[in-house]
């Protein structure tokens, strides 16, 4: 490979950590041909970009970055795939649906500004919420409180008015 290809996917693998604030190290050794494209399919359903990457050129790429990538250049071995995403929980569940094989398995991850490093991890990301799950949540609980009030108010307003129309209703 020419040095002017290789600085040039260095580039676009940092335009690509600038891009996306989420990406997963994942090793595909084991998966063949057939495999590798439905887990592409998979990857592209569920909005994840997936790219097979030489370890050196990612490890450049990440040296250039901004932030401190330094705890995941020990799993760069290997062959490896990167998926990066939008949404920092998504590729842990997909991974998750292959844990049975054990192919593809995880081995490093940054997520939520946090580095995640081996397969063990991956029920912690898995369970990390998305932007969109923590304000549902949020408004979720905001909305319990408002809606006792209400029923509370409601009730209550059928009560007094009953006690009215019997005080009206009874003869003086």
């Amino acid at each position: 490979m020419k040095k002017e290809l290789k600085d040039t996917i260095i580039v676009e693998l940092g335009e690509k950590l600038k891009e996306y604030p989420h990406f997963y190290l994942v090793d595909v050794t084991g998966l063949n041909a057939e495999n590798t494209s439905k887990l592409r399919r998979k990857c592209f359903k569920n909005e994840i970009k997936m790219i097979v990457v030489k370890n050196k050129l990612l490890h450049k790429a990440l040296e250039a970055a901004e932030v401190d990538f330094s705890e995941i250049y020990p799993a760069l071995k290997g062959n490896t795939a990167v998926f990066f995403c939008n949404t920092a929980n998504v590729p842990a569940k997909l991974l998750k649906e292959y844990t049975k094989e054990g192919i593809p398995a995880l081995k490093a991850a940054y997520a939520e500004e946090g580095i995640f490093v081996g397969a063990d991890k991956l029920d912690e990301l898995a369970s990390i919420k998305s932007k969109n799950e923590l304000i549902a949540d949020v408004v979720a609980l905001l909305q319990s409180p408002v809606k006792n009030v209400v029923s509370a108010l409601q009730s209550g307003a059928s009560t007094i008015h009953g006690v009215l129309k019997t005080l009206g209703e009874r003869p003086e």
